[in-house]
């Protein structure tokens, strides 16, 4: 199987969903199932296969199996989800497992799906998530076109970010605790991002960025 090849369409065509399994009909039965339904696709049969595609492209979406080649990815999750990129990450399981479900989704994991994979769920977990989750800015140079949104060129580094978390749904101590300052600083920030964002409130301003 040829790895990390885009496929473009017209509705999708800046969303990537990146598919990690050893397991080659698996990488090509979701590859098939998420062009179809509109986004480019790619897929790596072991870790170090996606971590170096990481370096040339960051992912909006990660299906990574929760055992890749005999290695446990969970150690990967948690280094991609360092990186602060925003991307949903889904885990896969060849049968149900309580404590590894309950261990993906403590580094971030948005789902937990065991195969057999029902797809029309997938694919519904993918587009919710990608709703709550916004990307703000480029993560890397070419990798996430910039959400265009007025005002936001008048936001501080530190600003962009906490309006990258809030929009994500994080509270003030969740953003505060995951940024290193203070809620009370954050809030501060929130503050200046909705002043500049010209949103009267939280849900205005995430209405803002939704539809931008």
């Amino acid at each position: 199987m040829t790895s990390n090849i885009y496929y473009h369409n017209a509705l999708n065509r800046d969303l990537l969903v990146k598919i990690v399994d050893e397991d080659n009909a698996t990488c090509e039965a979701l590859g098939v199932l998420f062009r179809l339904e509109g986004f480019q696709t790619s897929a790596s049969t072991s870790i170090s296969e996606f971590l170096a595609s990481i370096e040339r492209k960051i992912p909006d979406v990660v299906i990574i199996n929760m055992q890749v080649g005999g290695e446990d990815s969970l150690p990967t999750v948690t280094r991609f989800k360092n990186m602060r990129t925003g991307a949903p990450i889904f885990m896969l399981t060849e049968s149900q497992n309580i404590g590894g479900a309950v261990d993906a989704m403590k580094v971030g994991a948005a789902d937990v799906i065991t195969k057999p994979i029902d797809t029309e769920h997938l694919v519904r977990s993918v587009r919710q998530a990608l709703q709550r989750n916004v990307h703000i800015g480029a993560v890397q140079s070419g990798s996430h076109r910039p959400v265009e949104v007025r005002g936001f060129s008048q936001l501080t580094p530190r600003e962009r970010e906490v309006l990258q978390l809030i929009t994500n749904g994080q509270s003030n101590k969740e953003a505060g605790r995951e940024l290193g300052i203070s809620p009370r600083t954050i809030e501060v920030h929130r503050a200046r991002v909705m002043q500049k964002l010209g949103a009267r409130n939280t849900a205005d301003l995430v209405r803002i960025v939704l539809t931008s």
